[in-house]
């Protein structure tokens, strides 16, 4: 038998408290806008090149380099950006390649969010303005360079697809002509940037950069990183959190053919192989007894139990207008109360997770794709006891992130196994052990209580109970009991309600851990209030569209969207029996969306997908080709959630494993999605993470619509169909 090995020391995913997460947007926005300065290392092609700020480099022979700072994870990101910056560069757009952004949350960090991070449909919100800056001083400095040269003013200058040009002599100089020069001029402070009618690439359905490398096979995502000399290992968590290892015997493993090394830690087994199979098979071939500790007795059951009496409490004041306590007790019309509940939900996205990492004399490397590198990078260097500065992460592409890969956890675990193995080591995880080790979506608990009279809601309290992801991720953003994120789309919600509360109550599930999922906060509370919305319009005998824009008289272009989204779904069009159509509206994410879902429920309470209306107000499109997927392949994602997905507990341990009782929308059940984007001037708004909030709400008011059953429990059931309440 092995006794287990205790770890150095516990890897932590949440950093300590900076003065630059403090400072936040306004900090490394200031920052991000006025850098002017050589390249890291990592980013350097060659000494030909010419770097104009963080963002952009320009080699002799005109071509094009631009560094993303935020990471493609199947979202059109690197697209994105990169149009923004060739955009106010006037670059050549057949000349442009993207690289990533080394770890650098001082270049590199999110202005909305204050760290080096991709997440909250925050990327292009986030650069839009610095981007367009760091393109259009490039821009100007070019000019400046041709004006020199030519000894002619910059404003007789213009440029177009990387050239300078002097219209009055019909001169011509390249940017690669330009670009030494260029590089060495200081830049405006106040760079004069394109109006929207001069764009010739913002707004245009361009291809993806990224797509011919995914099509050809030649892409390289972190499961795909092959170090030299690298093992492969797979491994096995405890079960149970807080559990240990009580005994293995390592025999069996070790006498399957490829494998090399057995590690065994205090709470970890790890197989160490020639190849992913042979780890596997080794793993698999072990018996592990397990010590599951405290945890051992966690249920759903136990889950439910503590959140439904958490949720009795008075929580924490999001928000308070008008006196909506009294207005609820006391004021005219009819009172209605319902609750919600959304269950726990995993990620499972299409690369599972994994981390290579080298444990060397010298220092540590990383390859790993990951949406938040400086936290990857603390926590190997916590977990090694190795200064950060000798710690080097090398990021990927991401084969899907949806909020997991906010989380460092992956690369905790893998530094400790590879502390234990002679080069470098790939570890992989199984799907099984990516869903049972998750970080999960919250359960949460909603209660709403509202007052009607004459079709007019004229008071609303809506109480969130779930976890405060905040509190252990962000603690600087965790304030007075409330989580930013808990109460999101509940305390700014867009309905016009003079008398309005929203409390938080937090609850912390025992023997789980949870984390971001895609749509955050807004895919909870967009889907307990338009649920509540849509009883209410019921119950007023109203059409639940006209109800809706009935109280969105402060939120034009949320009317807009859903009155578009009434023509174009067919909304007044007469249906089958047992077929109906679901709206939801949402204001998340600085984006604005009316979605419309058909449904069909037989007489059994299956649920068919028939037809989904999108229309979205998001600002100003970069490309329209990447909204329309993103809003599709969110609305999927949502709809899966809604219609099958459910983690539930029992002894402690997680209970479903992969596709087979965890499901996904297959293609044959996914129903024709139309996507309307609305013409807008605003800034641009977020969208990876809107489709999913919009998706579920819709389809349980669909459900409604069909079978007269106002389900209040997610996700969508037979049974719960056939018993449930209908209004």
């Amino acid at each position: 038998m092995v006794t287990p090995l205790a770890p150095r020391r516990p890897p932590s995913s949440a950093p300590k408290a900076t003065r630059r997460a403090v400072l936040g947007a306004a900090a490394s926005g200031a920052f991000l806008l006025g850098f002017h300065a050589p390249l890291g290392r990592s980013v350097q092609a060659q000494d030909a090149d010419s770097a104009f700020n963080a963002f952009i480099r320009i080699d002799r022979d005109g071509a094009v380099t631009l560094i993303i700072p935020q990471v493609e994870m199947g979202q059109g990101i690197y697209t994105a950006l990169a149009m923004v910056l060739a955009e106010e560069l006037d670059a050549d757009w057949s000349r442009v390649s993207v690289a990533h952004a080394p770890e650098n949350g001082r270049l590199y960090g999110n202005p909305l969010l204050g760290e080096q991070i991709t997440g909250g449909s925050s990327s292009v919100r986030a650069f839009w303005t610095p981007m367009r800056q760091a393109g259009a001083r490039a821009r100007a400095c070019l000019v400046k360079a041709a004006a020199e040269r030519w000894g002619a003013p910059p404003q007789a200058l213009r440029t177009e697809a990387g050239v300078v040009i002097h219209p009055a002599s019909g001169r011509r100089l390249t940017y690669g002509a330009l670009a030494a020069h260029a590089a060495t001029l200081s830049p405006p402070s106040a760079p004069s940037v394109k109006s929207p009618r001069d764009f010739r690439l913002i707004g245009k359905p361009l291809r993806r950069l990224d797509t011919p490398t995914k099509t050809d096979g030649k892409a390289r995502y972190g499961i795909d990183a092959l170090p030299e000399g690298v093992k492969f290992a797979t491994l096995r968590i405890s079960p149970v959190l807080g559990g240990r290892v009580a005994r293995v015997d390592p025999a069996p493993a070790l006498a399957t053919p490829g494998v090399r090394q057995v590690v065994v830690l205090e709470d970890v087994v790890a197989v160490v192989g020639d190849h992913m199979w042979a780890a596997k098979r080794g793993l698999d071939a072990l018996d592990i007894v397990w010590d599951d500790g405290p945890n051992a007795r966690v249920d759903t059951d136990l889950i439910w139990r503590r959140l439904r009496e958490a949720s009795r409490r008075t929580g924490a004041i999001a928000r308070d207008d008008g006196d909506a306590e009294t207005a609820l007790a006391k004021g005219p019309g009819r009172a209605f109360t319902a609750e919600y509940e959304m269950p726990l939900l995993a990620h499972t996205c299409m690369e599972p997770l994994n981390c290579t990492v080298d444990v060397r004399a010298d220092g540590v490397e990383v390859w790993i794709g990951t949406q938040v590198m400086t936290r990857v990078r603390a926590i190997v260097a916590e977990t090694t006891s190795v200064p950060i500065e000798k710690v080097k992460i090398n990021q990927h592409l991401i084969g899907g992130g949806f909020g997991r890969r906010l989380e460092a956890d992956m690369a905790g675990w893998a530094a400790r196994i590879a502390m234990q193995v002679k080069g470098p080591v790939k570890v992989v995880w199984t799907r099984e052990e990516d869903v049972r080790q998750d970080y999960y979506r919250p359960a949460y608990h909603d209660i709403l209580w509202a007052r009607v009279r004459k079709g007019r809601i004229t008071a609303w309290k809506h109480r969130v109970t779930g976890s405060a992801i905040a509190a252990r991720y962000a603690p600087v953003a965790y304030k007075a009991g409330i989580d930013p994120d808990g109460v999101d789309s509940a305390r700014d919600m867009p309905y016009n309600i003079a008398d309005a509360r929203v409390e938080f109550v937090r609850e912390e599930p025992p023997g789980i851990h949870t984390g971001w999922w895609r749509g955050v906060g807004p895919n909870n509370n967009v889907f307990a209030i338009e649920s509540f919305i849509e009883e209410l319009a019921r119950r007023a005998r109203q059409d639940p569209i006209a109800f809706r824009l009935a109280h969105l008289d402060r939120a034009p272009r949320l009317r807009s969207a859903l009155a578009l989204a009434r023509e174009k779904s067919g909304w007044d069009q007469p249906l089958p029996a047992r077929c109906g159509r679901g709206v939801a509206v949402q204001g998340a994410f600085g984006s604005f969306i009316a979605t419309v879902v058909e449904v069909a429920v037989d007489d059994h309470g299956e649920v068919r997908l028939r037809r989904v209306t999108s229309c979205v107000d998001a600002g100003v499109v970069i490309n329209p080709n990447s909204v329309i997927a993103q809003l599709q392949g969110g609305l999927i994602y949502g709809l899966s959630a809604g219609l099958y997905g459910e983690i539930t507990l029992k002894d402690g341990r997680v209970q479903q494993s992969n596709f087979h009782d965890y499901r996904a929308l297959r293609i044959d059940q996914t129903p024709p999605i139309e996507v309307h984007l609305i013409p807008s001037g605003e800034a641009p708004g977020g969208i990876g993470e809107t489709g999913t909030t919009a998706s579920v709400a819709a389809l349980r008011n669909a459900v409604y619509a069909a079978t007269g059953v106002a389900l209040r429990q997610m996700p969508v059931k037979a049974k719960a169909i056939a018993k449930g309440v209908r209004l």
